[in-house]
């Protein structure tokens, strides 16, 4: 036997513990934002592209999108998990010259943790690196949900607000802020998560059979990112669980563009009346551009044009106009994801 033996075994029976915590966690996370998702199904507000308001989706619907991806995240886990979950006592350079591959199985099966096939001195590193760029991955996702409210949370928009208690304060300096922390908190240590991500894969490439380059760095990236992660995870879970939802300032941050949002159900309408879409393209854009540049109402330009009204009857424009267009297939997007 060599140390490593020893040392990379207990490691895979470690990481074994640890990823029935961060399994728990992730389940926890999922079922909060499925909760949330299903209570904001049909809540109406602004999709944004680009930072621009683009067309009518719902806050659920949002939500969803992260239920998917933390989805992904837990199968993507659940396979570097049981690549990590792993021990090796194949002696000095893997060749169980001094120990028979019965010991490796018996103590593995002991563990219950999986023998790897074949190895150096060392397990190899290419496991540990998938095992981190998932966690990174999943900091990420956390990272890019923390960033959506950051977004709606600013003071312009204020469509949804983490939660502050009475007496919190937000500011030394100015005493009405109340800022998303949390959610700030979340994007700094993802950032973290992603450094140790890359010393992972700097530890894959060994000398030989090994040298110890990766085992002063795996002492700090390996505990330090399954830690980040659990609290993470809690944290975050914490925030969309108490999250402040504004309703109302979703409905009306939509009229905010003049009801410019609905430029692309107009388009369409033209081109069914037989006009092509470049002839209803170039009849509609200078229309929206007007809309913008003096801030006026968008239908009120298309009802005075002659071309427009000769085409588009009022009934043609309500419907149009009409926000549930856009969210009539999300009862179909919720059973695809699995939201029912």
């Amino acid at each position: 036997m060599t140390s490593t033996d020893v040392v990379d075994t207990a490691y895979g029976y470690q990481l074994k513990q640890v990823n029935d915590i961060l399994r728990k966690d992730l389940q926890e996370f999922k079922e909060i934002v499925a909760r949330k998702a299903k209570k904001y199904k049909n809540t109406v507000m602004m999709g944004r592209t680009h930072g621009v308001h683009a067309e009518p989706t719902t806050f659920g619907l949002k939500l969803a999108r992260w239920y998917s991806e933390i989805n992904r995240d837990i199968e993507r886990f659940e396979h570097a998990a049981k690549g990590v979950e792993a021990g090796k006592i194949s002696g000095a350079v893997g060749t169980f010259a001094n120990i028979d591959p019965f010991v490796e199985k018996y103590v593995c099966d002991k563990l219950g943790i999986r023998a790897q096939e074949i190895s150096s001195q060392v397990l190899p590193r290419d496991l540990h690196a998938e095992y981190l760029s998932v966690l990174a991955l999943i900091a990420t996702s956390l990272e890019e949900f923390a960033t959506e409210i950051r977004g709606l949370q600013k003071s312009e928009t204020r469509e949804v607000e983490e939660y502050f208690a009475k007496g919190q304060k937000g500011s030394s300096a100015m005493p009405h802020k109340r800022n998303p922390i949390g959610s700030e908190n979340i994007c700094g240590l993802a950032r973290v998560c992603r450094g140790h991500m890359v010393t992972a894969f700097e530890n894959v490439s060994l000398w030989h059979e090994r040298d110890i380059s990766h085992s002063s760095a795996e002492r700090i990236i390996l505990p330090d990112t399954t830690i980040l992660i659990d609290y993470m995870l809690h944290r975050f879970g914490k925030i969309v669980e108490n999250l402040t939802v504004f309703p109302e300032n979703m409905k009306r941050n939509m009229d905010r563009t003049f009801g410019l949002i609905y430029s692309g159900r107009v388009l369409l309408k033209l081109i069914d009346t037989g006009m092509s879409r470049e002839e209803a393209y170039d009849l509609i854009q200078p229309k929206t551009a007007e809309s913008w540049d003096k801030q006026v109402p968008f239908r009120p330009l298309l009802e005075q044009d002659e071309e427009i009204s000769k085409r588009l009857s009022k009934e043609d424009l309500d419907d149009a106009f009409d926000y549930h267009w856009h969210l009539r297939h999300v009862d179909d997007i919720f059973k695809r994801v699995g939201l029912e």
